[in-house]
Formats: C-alpha cells, sequence, structure tokens
C-alpha cells in the first residue's frame, strides 16, 4: 500500500541524505574505509537524485517518480547489505542496516505520482 505522498518522500529524501553523508561522523565511524564512505556516497547520490527528480521538492524534473523509487529501492539494499558486502560487519553494522531499512521501506509505500500535478509540468 502506497500512503506516502511524493511532496513528503521529497522531504524525506532530503533530511536522509544529510543523514546518511554526516551518519559516520554522527555514530562515530568515521575512521576511512566502506564503512564511512559508503552512506556517504548514496547521501551524496541521493541529494543528486531528489534535485533531479520529477516531483514536487525537485529543482530539474529530469528522473521520473518510477525511477527514482526504484533508484531507492537498490540503494536501501545496498546500504543494507553492506557491512558484509564489504567486511566491516565486525566494526559497524546498525546504522547501515537501520538506514537501509528506512530506505527500502519509504521506496515500498510512496505514491508513483504526484498528487493534483499533471504529468507535463512534472
Amino acid at each position: 500500500m502506497r500512503f506516502i505522498s511524493t511532496r513528503m518522500h521529497g522531504m524525506v529524501d532530503y533530511v536522509m541524505g544529510l543523514l546518511l553523508i554526516v551518519a559516520p561522523f554522527l555514530f562515530g565511524f568515521a575512521t576511512g574505509g566502506a564503512a564511512q564512505w559508503v552512506p556517504i556516497i548514496l547521501g551524496v547520490v541521493m541529494l543528486a537524485q531528489a534535485l533531479m527528480t520529477k516531483y514536487e521538492l525537485g529543482l530539474v524534473h529530469l528522473i521520473p517518480m518510477p525511477v527514482h523509487l526504484t533508484m531507492d529501492l537498490l540503494s536501501g539494499a545496498l546500504l543494507l547489505v553492506s557491512p558484509w558486502l564489504f567486511g566491516f560487519a565486525d566494526t559497524v553494522y546498525l546504522p547501515h542496516v537501520i538506514l537501509g531499512l528506512l530506505e527500502i521501506g519509504a521506496s515500498l509505500t510512496t505514491e508513483k505520482a504526484p498528487r493534483g500535478l499533471r504529468s507535463t509540468t512534472l
């Protein structure tokens, strides 16, 4: 069931993108390597994607919302498995797992088109 509006998803995108970038410093795993760089890179990609998505909070409307949601699903899955995929689960894994699950959840519960806006304007 898709109950998150695209406007709300956009707000979450910007907050989550920033959170991913600062998470290694905020949660104390900014020691270099994949544990630090996976969330930072995914955060930068998330912010860039948000800016380019065809929704209320996008600035350059290039990425259709269904493509955006698929990219969110894939990046959430990567974030979720990254501690084991890149071999740092013995050091830190919980922030990656929690944020990855949140991103997957948001991608699966967000509406696929903005409410009340013509598709030609976005």
